[in-house]
């Protein structure tokens, strides 16, 4: 049986289990507290941590209430040149870029958000962190903290991890990769967005949960492959989704008009 990946990536999953079990009551709890408010519970990363953003919402297995923060600046579309990867590592550093991008999202007092992010100190998601929490939002951080042992690179002195008011560790390494390869000088295979991934998972499971308790279910989605599901429920959901963000939109309204007039 080969021991390359699978096998540590698993031992990593269940070292982050372990790790984060009260983390993750405590973050179930105030996003059940956000959505149960009529709120949303948002998400975001920069670069490959994007990718965990696209996996919650919208899947199947998941439900209304999650709203992905994706600016395609910070997305790689091309490994060079136009929307290539060096342009957003080098906009994902640049503080107070984030901050413009947030000007128009519909973040509310009561919301929730969670940040994806491996190294924890490029200024997108501290600038995401701390803008969040001048609006009165539960901030969770999700990244390694074998990385907290760097140093800060923000003007503001702080890390991710210290600018949230909550920290999901991936327990990934501060290399990523994982995997040794005899004759090879690095490691190969990465870990972070996998385990991000996974967490998330466990968070919306948690969340779930949490809301039935309180006896409070909300639209699913499920695959049309299922007997007796069609493409017509998920427009349907996609309609609850809708009303759901013009709401907060309009909550959003009066902030985005100060924000606009300099205020």
């Amino acid at each position: 049986m080969s021991d390359l990946y699978i096998h540590r990536l698993a031992a990593l999953i269940d070292q982050a289990a372990k790790t984060n079990e009260e983390a993750f009551g405590q973050a179930a709890s105030r996003f059940a507290d956000s959505l149960q408010g009529g709120g949303l519970v948002h998400l975001y990363g920069s670069g490959h941590s994007v990718l965990p953003v696209q996996e919650v919402f919208p899947r199947y297995g998941s439900y209304v209430g999650f709203n992905p923060l994706t600016d395609p600046r910070v997305m790689w579309h091309n490994v060079l040149g136009a929307g290539g990867v060096r342009e957003l590592l080098w906009l994902e550093r640049t503080e107070k870029y984030a901050e413009k991008f947030l000007d128009h999202q519909p973040l509310n007092k009561g919301d929730s958000l969670i940040i994806f992010s491996n190294n924890a100190r490029n200024s997108s998601g501290i600038d995401t962190a701390l803008s969040a929490q001048k609006r009165g939002i539960f901030v969770v951080a999700v990244t390694s903290k074998n990385n907290l042992d760097k140093p800060a690179t923000h003007s503001s002195g702080k890390r991710l991890a210290d600018a949230a008011d909550l920290v999901i560790d991936t327990c990934s390494p501060i290399e990523d990769a994982i995997v040794p390869v005899e004759g090879w000088s690095r490691p190969v295979s990465g870990s972070s967005t996998v385990l991000a991934m996974i967490l998330a998972h466990e968070l919306i499971a948690r969340t779930a949960e949490q809301l039935a308790k309180r006896g409070i279910e909300l639209p699913v989605f499920a695959s049309p492959t299922i007997a007796g599901v069609t493409l017509h429920d998920t427009d349907v959901i996609y309609g609850v989704h809708r009303e759901r963000m013009l709401e907060a939109q309009k909550k959003h309204l009066p902030t985005f008009q100060a924000t606009m007039r300099g205020e």
